[in-house]
């Protein structure tokens, strides 16, 4: 014969094991170490594939750096800051740097809108069309930049490319202006950029309740007005993820313009910081100003992800 246990025993007998199980536990377990000993194997690989190269990258752009100190026919000099000195007077730095913040920007924001849109349009298709759509998405993902940048500057050749032919526009070539060829690569990075989008928020859609998708829709939401009320508060995280993860790729873009726009453009009329910076190391010899430039990118990158981080937080903390 079994006796009644009442709740408010169990509770209090549940606390005792609790209890002692947390006086009998390692201290390891109790404390907040724990989670930097399931990182350091992680932290221990980018370490040695990221401190050591940032390390020389930025040791490098303090020397006076150039084909004769790489061949040994002269002494290194120590210069300071005077790299940085010298990139910060020069004015085709600065147009350069207004001109990869500005494509850098239009990439992000067409991938993100692209990438989302086609999430979305992921849970409102059948299985096979979604299965069509997800297969030429990772196909295009999974494209070399150099040969998808070959393959669109194909489609758009002014002589035998299809677009001119279809849009009737004789033999226009995209590649000579400079805002054209801007659209033309930012179309090609925006091509090979969004499934990662796509794929992330289809998998953060899927992971929603579907109840709650179904109470919006009964009061009377509008697609639009459950993605941004609904759908894009709780897939904040993943949107963070994905947003820094664009910012990253689309500033250092360099396979796409190299390729689509001949080493930056006409007069280097579409030269970005990392072609600037290529251009400044191995076609001018003065690696010690290239370095220079991939220190200040690094710093960029940092300062843009720690403020977008930041402002995330505090916008969560107000709600």
């Amino acid at each position: 014969m079994t006796v009644p246990t009442s709740s408010g025993a169990l509770e209090r007998r549940r606390v005792r094991v609790d209890r002692g199980y947390s006086r009998s536990s390692p201290r390891l377990f109790r404390g907040s170490g724990i989670p930097w000993l399931y990182l350091a194997p992680a932290l221990v690989v980018l370490g040695g594939l990221l401190a050591y190269p940032i390390y020389q990258l930025g040791l490098i752009s303090l020397f006076h750096y150039t084909q004769a100190q790489v061949s040994g026919g002269e002494a290194t000099t120590f210069e300071g800051f005077g790299n940085y000195a010298e990139l910060f007077r020069d004015d085709q730095f600065w147009q350069v740097l207004l001109a990869t913040v500005v494509f850098a920007a239009a990439c992000v924001i067409s991938t993100l809108a692209v990438g989302c849109a086609l999430a979305v349009l992921l849970t409102r298709v059948r299985a096979v069309p979604r299965l069509a759509l997800m297969l030429a998405a990772l196909g295009a993902w999974a494209t070399p930049a150099i040969t998808g940048s070959t393959v669109w500057l194909f489609l758009f050749d002014a002589d035998f490319g299809p677009v001119n032919r279809v849009l009737g526009l004789g033999d226009h070539s995209w590649t000579y202006g400079r805002f054209s060829a801007f659209f033309l690569v930012l179309l090609e990075v925006v091509w090979c950029s969004f499934p990662f989008v796509m794929v992330t928020v289809y998998a953060g859609i899927r992971s929603v309740p579907s109840e709650v998708l179904e109470a919006a829709s009964l009061d009377g939401a509008s697609q639009w007005r459950i993605w941004r009320s609904v759908l894009a508060p709780m897939l904040r995280p993943i949107l963070v993820v994905v947003t820094i993860q664009s910012v990253i790729w689309d500033f250092k873009v360099f396979t796409q313009i190299y390729v689509m726009t001949n080493g930056g453009g006409i007069a280097g009329q579409n030269m970005v910081l990392n072609v600037y910076a290529y251009q400044q190391a191995f076609a001018s010899s003065q690696y010690s100003l290239g370095a220079a430039i991939g220190v200040v990118m690094l710093l960029i990158l940092l300062a843009v992800t720690l403020v977008y981080l930041r402002l995330l937080r505090r916008q969560g903390e107000e709600l």
